[in-house]
């Protein structure tokens, strides 16, 4: 973090200095809200969870070098203290945030949001914007309204670019993650059926990821939208903001284009990227047809930040995975490739796992081991599930093992697919999933593991590459 007196925090965080604080300490580490986490020049975050209680380890983290803790209630420490609990906290820990990124004249914004690809892209653009500047993203999927100030706080002076992600569970949190943070840059990737069960429609979930446009600044103070082009919902927010417009996707109109499209052996993407009439080939490191729109928004942003075709195209080519259990690749002994792509699920992104599942699958056997999809609200909670069966049916799953009574749909859209050869197990667990791929498993198969994060599937790719040997 910028460097900042206990006594100009606690001016912004409207927190008093309290215990044994001194005004004139200075914080210059990062913020944290894990005491574990804690060293020289830290500033400790209390927050009272539903399990453990932050204030109690208040000393512990002021001992490994914390200079004060933000509380809402007194501590043995130097602390600064609030008023109104929890939520007391948070709004402090936002005003620090807005008032840190209110200090970053020379840092440019880019906030991205969508329905899925959000963590990927975010993690991407950060690798892409790196052969730019110096570089802070948002770390994994941290991306509510206690990890989004967070991330701010952890900007310094030389930090050139923020690739922030955003999320939202209902209408207005963007819009207050963007006050916290106003981006110069808003990437708007998708809008699916991920939280339908709580917006209700994927028109109130376009309204609500349409907050990022609406925070831009204006095209003449450098407002930038870069908006899916093949996307309706997302193309249709243009008229929504007051920023210049850039497109991307395979649509002919396109301003950052891809063409030529192919996947290899392996699920990579290659393609053509067209950036202001010029071209350049791209080979993605990442599996997954769908990491081709991903990579063409991280193309406008980095021809925005004045990077050349050829300059854009190898350091696409050059990143890799960095968050866990996003198409993650592991290849087993017997030359069993397992893809886990675990860490949440929605219909889209199902959709995008099955289509790589059926690539991979060409000349292989193929098994897909899926979870239910949380959130999308009980009138679509079966129809969703029949249509990712009847999916993996006709991407040629040799096996289709559903995990967890509330995917029990799947398997029946799967055998409502004519003439699928293939078979279904439904087991309880990840554990269960594991034992039942082990009785299948042979030399050469492949496996795509995904579900919501409730389901845990996760854990199935952990005890495969602890010891599941190919039958």
């Amino acid at each position: 973090m910028i460097a900042l007196t206990l006594d100009r925090i606690a001016e912004i965080t409207q927190s008093r200095l309290s215990g044994s604080a001194r005004a004139a300490e200075i914080v210059n580490g990062p913020v944290v809200i894990d005491s574990r986490q804690a060293r020289s020049g830290s500033l400790f975050v209390a927050f009272t969870g539903e399990h453990v209680d932050g204030h109690d380890y208040a000393r512990a983290a002021v001992e490994a070098g914390a200079v004060a803790v933000l509380a809402s209630r007194p501590v043995d420490a130097p602390h600064l203290l609030v008023d109104g609990g929890d939520e007391g906290v948070q709004a402090a820990l936002g005003r620090l945030a807005r008032a840190v990124a209110h200090e970053l004249a020379d840092t440019d914004i880019i906030s991205v949001t969508g329905s899925s690809g959000k963590t990927t892209t975010k993690d991407l653009m950060a690798q892409v914007l790196a052969h730019s500047g110096a570089t802070l993203a948002t770390q994994g999927s941290f991306n509510n309204e206690i990890g989004h100030p967070l991330t701010v706080l952890r900007a310094e002076e030389a930090t050139r670019y923020m690739v922030l992600e955003v999320g939202a569970r209902g209408t207005g949190h963007i819009a207050y993650l963007c006050s916290l943070a106003p981006p110069r840059i808003g990437v708007v990737l998708n809008v699916g059926s991920a939280h339908l069960g709580e917006f209700g429609s994927r028109g109130a979930i376009a309204q609500a990821k349409g907050e990022l446009v609406e925070a831009l600044p204006a095209a003449a103070d450098g407002g930038l939208a870069v908006l899916n082009a093949d996307d309706d919902a997302v193309i249709g927010m243009a008229d929504r903001t007051k920023a210049r417009v850039v497109t991307y996707g395979t649509s002919a109109g396109a301003d950052v284009r891809a063409t030529d499209v192919e996947l290899d052996a392996l699920g990579r993407a290659a393609f053509t990227l067209e950036v202001g009439g010029r071209t350049a080939p791209v080979r993605l490191a990442l599996v997954g047809t769908h990491q081709v729109h991903n990579a063409l928004a991280v193309a406008a942003v980095a021809a925005e930040a004045g990077m050349g075709v050829d300059a854009i195209a190898a350091a696409l080519g050059q990143a890799d995975p960095v968050s866990r259990w996003r198409m993650e690749v592991d290849e087993l002994d017997g030359g069993i490739t397992v893809v886990n792509d675990a860490y949440n699920a929605n219909p889209e992104s199902m959709a995008a796992a099955l289509r790589t599942l059926g690539r991979l699958g060409e000349n292989r056997r193929s098994f897909a081991v899926l979870g239910q999809m949380a959130e999308l609200g009980a009138e679509r909670h079966r129809a969703e599930h029949e249509a990712v069966g009847r999916l993996a049916a006709e991407a040629g799953a040799a096996g289709i093992i559903v995990v967890g009574d509330e995917a029990a749909p799947i398997a029946d859209g799967a055998h409502s697919v004519q003439g699928w050869p293939g078979e279904t197990v439904r087991v309880p667990d990840a554990a269960a999933a594991t034992s039942a791929l082990r009785e299948r498993l042979r030399a050469g198969d492949v496996v795509m593991l995904k579900g919501s994060r409730v389901a845990g599937l996760e854990r199935v790719a952990e005890l495969l590459k602890s010891g599941g040997d190919a039958k």
